[in-house]
């Protein structure tokens, strides 16, 4: 837990400090604001409660709004192919960076579902993918497609799957 606190903390970027430092202030002055008005309960409770949600969820939906668009990326599909005599999956793809700024690193991972005629059973399996893996790529510059190739292995279900492929991007 120590170590997954301390990789957020080195991976935070200007505008996170900013977005956390502005989320405090709103927290001080909605708080200030409930002891100016402490005569008046229910107008004094709102502020408190106010301040307090901005304090919560202020940082938390807007460190991953900030993100979105700052990082935004798109991930393409571009084929895979079961392997016969290996017990594994080629996955290929490409990425594209839609943002304006540069991409240093992006996580890209792919996760295989079961899949049945059912749209419900459909939905339930994607909760909990069969297979899951990763990969980095680097350096990609704002508005250019990237390619990239993964295996995902090892692979034994023999029934029909569905592929999906996501990226983080920083």
């Amino acid at each position: 837990m120590k170590e997954k606190l301390l990789t957020f903390i080195h991976s935070l970027i200007p505008y996170d400090y900013v977005l956390f430092g502005l989320s405090f202030f709103l927290f001080l002055l909605f708080i200030v604001f409930a002891l100016l008005l402490r005569k008046k309960l229910f107008i004094s409770i709102i502020f408190i409660l106010l301040g307090f949600s901005s304090l919560i969820l202020g940082p938390t939906l807007g460190y991953i709004q900030m993100h979105k668009y700052l990082f935004k990326n798109s991930v393409t599909l571009l084929s895979q192919k079961r392997l016969h005599f290996v017990q594994a999956v080629i996955v290929k793809g490409s990425i594209t960076n839609e943002s304006k700024l540069d991409f240093k690193s992006c996580k890209i991972s792919a996760k295989v579902y079961r899949v049945t005629s059912n749209k419900y059973i459909n939905y339930i399996y994607k909760l909990k993918p069969l297979k899951k893996m990763s990969i980095f790529e680097t350096d990609i510059a704002k508005g250019t497609t990237q390619e990239f190739k993964m295996i995902i292995e090892p692979f034994y279900y023999k029934k029909e799957y569905s592929i999906s492929l996501g990226a983080s991007c920083k």
